[in-house]
């Protein structure tokens, strides 16, 4: 019996359902208003559209393999430095977990209360950040608890939060509607040529700050690799695959977009700047309340009624992030270090890290993260840093993390396109020329703006933020070299 294949259509809901996060548009709202649209759509083109066609012709020819992206990066850049690179790609999982086991308690204090008041808890006569960054703790302990008892079914929570965000879109644009046709066409923040290339935030002024901003667009698109491997699942892969990747940059990108923009129909970008409790951790709530409140005012409703209606829309954008955040925090607890420990070198792994439980989950490797995790956790809530600061601090590093892996994985392609000895039944990139052209252009644009979302920072005088925006990378690179070199010095060359 042949297995069914994935068509057209699913595999454009597929890519959308995986790169879309709508926690995007607020954040990138927030940081530079109007002005962020061109960098997402920049984003696409520069790098969204062509890291997925090399993701193709690299899952086309390692599809039976287990071992992921370090499979693609071992045969052209070789097993160290592919182990090292997957090894700080998982300090991006680790990195992200670290943010949301913090960023989970908004929407959580967000569907009790209507609004974010996690700057007011206190335990122990703690402060908020400090309080919160024990709450995230134990979070990661307990998930750790549940996925070594193999829990699974709880990831089905994210297949409901995914719904429960699509909501959330509709939303947002049938209320944004409703406002601007009850307001003639006003925007909230005026739509002017020059809001759409200048933003009015000004820590995003200079060209170099700018250009860091790049980074927040390429976020945004990132997680195209965890469907590369699937080219022999889907249906005339060849004409099927370029079809939907075209299709769905076209979607995600009109829809950053118009989430940006429609953001400005209801909330002002000065007022939102100057609000003391809205961070980068909070604002897709405040405006998800905002936007409640500007619908039931346009409606002709009470004031009274329209604070309930804005309070509803923040309770059930913060169910819906809940749930996605806590199923997708199961399932990224361990599928990417199962994933890596299978598929890496089974000699630099000590065996009790390798080994399986009953469940099929490395027990000792899941609480060894968890236990780096809790460690990271307090030393930023503990490390004298406010709310807004936390969630500045959180969101950098979070994108650099996420980001670094793919100027390795994309400085293996050329390589790769040249091995004799590898399969290559599916090729987009047809000449070198080509291929050379695309890598040098996709390197630029994460190199520099890694680079240019450091170097501010230090230039300011911001060395907190900055040492926490980069330690974690660091860190992983350099654990990922002593295990490979201890296990060459016992096992010779792997």
């Amino acid at each position: 019996m042949n297995k069914k294949k994935i068509g057209l259509s699913a595999l454009v809901l597929m890519i959308f359902s995986t790169i879309f996060g709508f926690a995007n548009g607020p954040v990138a709202y927030m940081q530079t208003g109007y002005a962020a649209i061109i960098w997402y759509v920049l984003g696409a083109l520069c790098f969204f559209l062509p890291t997925s066609m090399m993701y193709a012709e690299f899952g086309s020819s390692y599809k039976d393999s287990r071992g992921g992206i370090y499979t693609w990066m071992e045969g052209a850049l070789g097993k160290k430095t592919a182990f090292i690179a997957t090894f700080v790609g998982l300090a991006a999982w680790v990195v992200w977990m670290i943010s949301v086991s913090q960023k989970v308690w908004i929407p959580f204090s967000t569907v009790f209360a209507g609004h974010d008041v996690t700057q007011s808890w206190s335990i122990f006569g703690l402060s908020s950040t400090k309080t919160v960054g024990i709450l995230a703790s134990v979070f990661v302990i307990v998930v750790a608890f549940f996925v070594t008892k193999g829990v699974q079914s709880i990831s089905k929570i994210s297949s409901i939060g995914g719904i429960f965000v699509m909501a959330l879109n509709v939303i947002l644009l049938i209320a944004s509607i409703v406002v601007l046709v009850a307001n003639h066409g006003q925007f909230a923040e005026p739509v002017v040529a020059k809001s759409f290339i200048v933003p009015q935030n000004p820590a995003f002024q200079s060209p170099m700050q700018l250009i860091s901003f790049a980074l927040y667009a390429v976020f945004a698109y990132a997680g195209m690799e965890q469907l590369g491997g699937m080219m022999e699942d889907i249906d005339d892969a060849e004409r099927t695959y370029p079809k939907a990747v075209f299709t769905a940059t076209l979607v995600i990108t009109i829809g950053y977009a118009l989430s940006i923009l429609l953001w400005g129909a209801t909330s002002n970008w000065a007022e939102l700047a100057n609000m003391k409790d809205a961070n980068l951790g909070n604002v897709t709530y405040i405006l998800m309340n905002n936007l409640g409140v500007e619908f039931g005012s346009a409606l002709g409703l009470s004031h009274a009624t329209a604070l309930t209606i804005g309070a509803w829309f923040a309770r059930f954008a913060g169910l819906s992030m809940f749930m996605a955040y806590v199923g997708s925090f199961f399932v990224l607890t361990y599928s990417p270090l199962k994933s890596f420990i299978l598929g890496s070198p089974k000699e630099v792994w000590p065996k009790k890290i390798v080994k399986l439980n009953t469940a099929g989950v490395p027990t000792l490797a899941v609480w060894l993260q968890a236990g780096l995790v809790v460690l990271f956790i307090l030393g930023i809530s503990f490390g004298g840093s406010n709310a807004s600061e936390l969630y500045q601090i959180l969101t950098n590093m979070g994108n650099v993390s996420s980001t670094l892996p793919y100027v390795f994985l994309v400085a293996a392609f050329p390589i790769f396109k040249k091995l004799t000895d590898v399969k290559h039944p599916f090729v987009f990139f047809k000449s070198m020329k080509m291929t050379w052209f695309v890598v040098i252009l996709v390197e630029a644009l994460i190199v520099t703006s890694m680079i240019m979302t450091v170097v501010p920072l230090l230039m300011s005088g911001d060395i907190s933020n900055a040492f926490w925006t980069i330690v974690g990378p660091i860190f992983f690179a350099f654990l990922a070299w002593l295990l490979y070199e201890n296990a060459e010095r016992k096992y010779g060359k792997l």
